[in-house]
């Protein structure tokens, strides 16, 4: 029965642990305001902006968030001042981390197509 209950044991702490564990996903670094369609001439007047731009003026002048974009789902960044979200705003990334319902917590960011 010990033998049993142990075993059990392992098996669920190492359950825990995989969840926890950081994953990659590939995607584009947008922001709140924008989700994954920029509309930056009715947003920002008649300019019209790259993707990296618009995100970066929503922030700054909008007050939105940093979010990652993989396919038409639009995830949450938990931590907005992790440095690489301003350096990669606006660009397809690889992007690692963990994810806990629709927020993901950064712990990498690098250009997609990049190893």
């Amino acid at each position: 029965m010990k033998r049993i209950l142990a075993i059990c044991s392992l098996f669920v702490l190492g359950a825990v642990t995989m969840v926890a564990a950081d994953q990659t996903w590939t995607g584009k670094i947008s922001d709140s305001m924008c989700g994954a369609k920029h509309n930056t001439a009715g947003e920002h007047g008649a300019a019209k902006m790259s993707d990296r731009d618009c995100t970066l003026a929503c922030i700054k002048e909008h007050s939105a968030k940093y979010v990652f974009v993989q396919g038409a789902k639009v995830y949450k960044i938990d931590n907005q001042d992790f440095a690489a979200l301003q350096e990669h705003a606006g660009h397809s990334v690889k992007l690692t981390g963990e994810k806990k319902g629709d927020t993901i917590t950064v712990s990498k960011i690098e250009m997609a197509g990049k190893t």
